[in-house]
């Protein structure tokens, strides 16, 4: 008798070597490595974005960051319009910014009256410049200092 086909360990070995294959380009590919690297982009970018906007109302108000909100806090303080927050919205959108940025992850920005960017500012107390950071970023830490 002469039947056609694979045997169970001819089938075995293919599908070993398949296993080997696919896990060598997951492990090349990395997907989660390369959505945490496009989330701390997006943080940088919107980071280094927001602290341009702060600084162009510096330089519009001779020196001084001129906020509602007050005094950019000594310690670091999320950006929001929640309890224990700096509402910094107002004072950089729509004059510098035409929306708030924020953290892909853990923020969210309806308007400003409804706002968590889940990033952090605060103003050195010695030399006076104003640091915005992601506590949240994936990969490392994500800091915008000016």
């Amino acid at each position: 008798m002469n039947q056609k086909g694979f045997t169970l360990i001819e089938l075995l070995i293919v599908i070993g070597i398949l296993v080997v294959l696919m896990g060598t380009s997951l492990v090349a590919i990395n997907p989660f490595k390369q959505f945490a690297q496009a989330n701390d982009a997006n943080r940088w970018s919107g980071l280094t974005t927001m602290v341009n906007a702060i600084y162009q109302n510096v330089i519009d108000n001779r020196g001084v960051f001129t906020c509602a909100a007050g005094e950019v806090p000594a310690t670091a303080t999320i950006m929001g319009n929640g309890a224990g927050q700096y509402d910094i919205c107002s004072c950089i959108v729509p004059t510098y910014l035409g929306t708030m940025p924020y953290d892909p992850q853990n923020g969210s920005y309806t308007s400003c009256s409804s706002y968590d960017t889940n990033y952090n500012i605060f103003k050195d107390a010695v030399t006076g410049r104003i640091t915005v950071e992601a506590p949240s970023a994936q990969l490392g830490a994500v800091q915008v200092t000016r």
